[in-house]
């Protein structure tokens, strides 16, 4: 599983080298993980004695667990970050009538319009057009761009940058 994080991880990396980009990613990307988890969030799947586990719960719960399991430091900060998100989705999620969709609906369209302008300054496409599963690594690899910038986690740095480069465009 680790190799597997490394790889997509060098892929995300080999997409998002300009500093520009990466700063759109770290406004867009968020807005986009919120605006899922407030729609998701309106979707129960199973109630229990201890409360109702909603769509939101499930999907970032086995996403975060994956972070964990492949990068501790990682996923610890992700349980963190978009554990707070979680809590602040489903309480835009209980408002109803209306909010949570309106919600989703402007902070997924405003998040994805900056990732694309983003790309503008890379001069190339989004990961995800060539592997739909990068969706999945931009939150583990903001954190870890943030981590790299520290002076931590040199280990996952060194295996990014030593597979990024078969990620990279071919020139000529």
């Amino acid at each position: 599983m680790k190799n597997w994080f490394y790889e997509q991880m060098a892929m995300y990396s080999a997409y998002h080298r300009d500093g520009r980009n990466q700063a759109t990613h770290h406004v867009g990307v968020p807005m986009i993980v919120f605006s899922v988890l407030i729609i998701t969030s309106t979707v129960p799947v199973i109630t229990l004695s201890a409360g109702t586990f909603t769509l939101a719960n499930i999907l970032m719960g086995a996403l975060l667990l994956f972070y964990i399991m492949a990068a501790p430091l990682v996923g610890t900060i992700a349980v963190l970050i978009y554990g707070a998100l979680m809590y602040a989705a489903a309480m835009i999620a209980a408002m109803g009538e209306g909010v949570p969709l309106k919600a989703f609906l402007a902070l997924f369209i405003i998040g994805w319009v900056i990732q694309f302008w983003g790309h503008k300054y890379e001069g190339r496409k989004p990961a995800l057009f060539d592997n739909l599963l990068q969706i999945f690594m931009a939150p583990s690899f903001l954190i870890a761009e943030v981590l790299f910038m520290l002076g931590l986690e040199e280990g996952l740095k060194a295996e990014i940058k030593d597979r990024m480069p078969k990620y990279l465009p071919k020139e000529g």
